[in-house]
């Protein structure tokens, strides 16, 4: 039996994973309604689709995938009640993310050099994600203080109270967005806590908009207009407020876990366990595995120095940075509805990550070490042109 599968258009090689045992049909998340869904086995989505009963009402949709990490967007309480399956991809993004986080302090001013001189970054949300940003920064030497209260504190390394958090040099949120007490992360930083940061401590939000209140966020910055912030993240996206984007440092269309490597991997998650779940025979093709060019390390080159040439050569966030702000420059101040955001989204140009490259050129044990820190791999001798 062929099965139907409805993907939102942004997922990578739902074809080539799924093509095998099923009809593949595309369609725009942000705006997927109840009469698409007929005829519908599977359907995959991102964060910008709201799954309830609302979209899902007399379908015969068996299982639904969100190709992200979070899943606020999906009500999994329906979905229980109606034996749909569910999967979500934790962890297919977290080199992207963590990626991102580093090329955002490389991009401000001395923020790397003073982390890598014994400085601290402040993480909040212990999840998959932010444990693979806390291990690499941890990898590079770089004190790291967490804090997640919905976690027993012995099974966090470095647990801190949040205001210890917010005392940092770096902080980086990567909280899932929930609502549900005693703890929500919803407007987790407000007027309080972001009163609470030194003017010179940079604040990424890498997580959900709403995890910070935004407006608060904009008053804070209004009163403290040197405080470097960098948003990948907003509340009410993709309708981003030109006023607080100009007073961001930098700020990004929610591609933070945007790599190529990460998207492949999150497809063939879904892949996986949507064959599981419907007793399909056979797992998943495997990964194409997609060659990495390699990098020729700058001679001479070491310490923060070296590793900003390491990101920049994959990810250049400054670019991404222009990008939004041209968008949202683009769009009617009277009425905008977002659209450059999503089509920076939908357009995204092909990244690769950092980790898993073949490094050249580096000769001290303190620069492949740092290498090794980010995820590459070290090579003797020249790359090949």
């Amino acid at each position: 039996m062929i099965l139907t599968v409805l993907a939102d258009e942004n997922i990578p090689a739902v074809e080539a994973y799924f093509g095998g045992f099923a009809t593949v049909r595309r369609a725009a998340g942000r705006t997927l309604e109840r009469a698409q869904l007929d005829g519908v086995d599977v359907l995959l989505v991102r964060s910008v689709t709201r799954v309830d009963e609302a979209l899902l009402r007399d379908s015969a949709v068996r299982f639904v995938g969100t190709a992200t990490s979070g899943f606020d967007h999906i009500d999994l309480e329906y979905l229980t009640q109606h034996a749909i399956g569910f999967a979500h991809a934790p962890g297919s993004n977290a080199n992207s993310v963590a990626e991102y986080v580093l090329a955002a302090i490389a991009a401000i001013d001395d923020q790397l050099e003073r982390l890598l001189a014994g400085g601290s970054i402040g993480i909040i949300g212990y999840g998959v994600i932010g444990r693979v940003v806390a291990a690499r920064f941890t990898a590079l030497g770089i004190h790291c203080r967490v804090y997640d209260p919905w976690l027993a504190a012995d099974t966090i390394p470095h647990c801190a109270a949040l205001e210890e958090v917010l005392a940092c040099d770096v902080v980086s949120l990567h909280a899932q967005l929930t609502t549900a007490q005693p703890w929500p992360s919803f407007h987790l930083l407000g007027p309080r806590e972001l009163g609470l940061l030194r003017s010179d401590t940079l604040l990424i939000n890498a997580s959900r908009g709403p995890v910070i209140d935004n407006v608060a966020l904009l008053h804070h910055l209004e009163a403290v207009p040197d405080q470097p912030v960098v948003l990948d993240v907003w509340e009410g996206e993709p309708v981003v407020r030109p006023a607080l984007l100009d007073r961001v440092a930098l700020g990004t269309a929610h591609i933070a876990g945007y790599s190529l490597d990460g998207k492949l991997q999150a497809t063939r998650m879904l892949c996986d366990a949507a064959k599981q779940c419907l007793g399909l025979a056979g797992a998943a093709q495997s990964r194409n595995e997609l060659p990495m060019a390699a990098i020729q390390a700058p001679a001479r080159l070491a310490g923060a120095g070296l590793v900003r040439s390491l990101l920049q050569n994959r990810y250049d966030i400054v670019q991404d940075d222009a990008l939004l702000r041209e968008a949202v420059a683009a769009e009617p101040s009277a009425a905008p509805s977002g659209a450059g955001f999503d089509a920076l989204r939908k357009g995204y140009r092909e990244r690769r990550e950092l980790a898993g490259s073949p490094v050249y050129g580096l000769e001290s044990q303190e620069q492949r070490a740092l290498a090794h820190a980010l995820g590459c791999e070290t090579v003797d001798g020249r790359a090949q042109v």
